[in-house]
């Protein structure tokens, strides 16, 4: 898999009481590297509603395996994978300077049009821009 790499610094307003990045801010950070994926094939937020459609998020998972700290510059690493339904589905690592991965996780968004109605079936200009993201992940 080739995965999208975003360069994020811990800031001071993103640290809790135990002087770690606290827990919601993976969330944040996934929707960052997430869109700026996204958005190099024309599917990030504003390029997605521009054609009529949303993707919001209907399953989530994030497992922390260490934490991340004050000013330190973590790398956001994301693709997305292949599903069976008409969902998007982004896989996520979160690395540390040294490498070693902070925390892992995974997005999953359904497609509805502007009315929040489900799509059930990835229409035709999001299932083409859809496989050119795919294919860039699968290295096709």
């Amino acid at each position: 898999m080739t995965y999208h790499e975003t360069k994020i610094r811990v800031r001071f307003n993103e640290i809790d009481a135990y002087r770690v990045a606290w827990h919601g801010h993976y969330v944040a950070w996934l929707e960052i590297g997430r869109n700026e994926l996204a958005g190099q094939f024309g599917l990030d937020v504003d390029q997605l509603a521009a054609t009529g459609y949303l993707g919001p998020v209907v399953a989530l998972e994030l497992k922390y395996l260490r934490p991340a700290r004050f000013n330190d510059e973590v790398t956001v690493r994301t693709t997305l994978r292949r599903t069976d339904t008409p969902t998007l589905e982004f896989h996520t690592i979160i690395v540390g300077s040294d490498g070693s991965p902070c925390a892992r996780g995974k997005t999953i968004h359904a497609l509805t049009d502007l009315d929040g109605v489900t799509q059930y079936r990835l229409p035709s200009v999001i299932a083409e821009r859809v496989e050119r993201m795919l294919a860039w992940a699968e290295g096709s």
